[in-house]
């Protein structure tokens, strides 16, 4: 049995979906919420790689490496982010830092 382009959407709807859960259940934790983003990013990068392949279109292959480098820059700046508001306030819990409020 050769796997569909269904099979493909549904697993990417699946990892979506667990990343949508992850950012709702939970919010206070940061590092969390990062790897939901970036899971969630993951799961689009894997839809445009199934309809890229099944298409026969190279442009959506293309598009994946945009989009992963934008996620590691994103990962890099935040991670960073975390870890001077660590060492600041000693926590990275997403409710006591009130302090980024404008």
């Amino acid at each position: 049995m050769t796997p569909t382009l269904g099979h493909f959407l549904t697993l990417g709807a699946m990892l979506f979906a667990m990343a949508v859960i992850g950012i709702f259940l939970n919010r206070k934790n940061l590092i969390v919420l990062l790897m939901a983003i970036e899971l969630m990013l993951l799961a689009v990068n894997m839809n445009f790689v199934a309809f890229s392949h099944y298409l026969g279109d190279m442009h959506g292959q293309v598009f994946v490496f945009f989009i992963l480098t934008v996620a590691a820059a994103e990962s890099a700046i935040g991670l960073a982010i975390l870890v001077l508001l660590f060492r600041n306030k000693s926590n990275i819990n997403a409710d006591a830092l009130d302090t980024l409020q404008g």
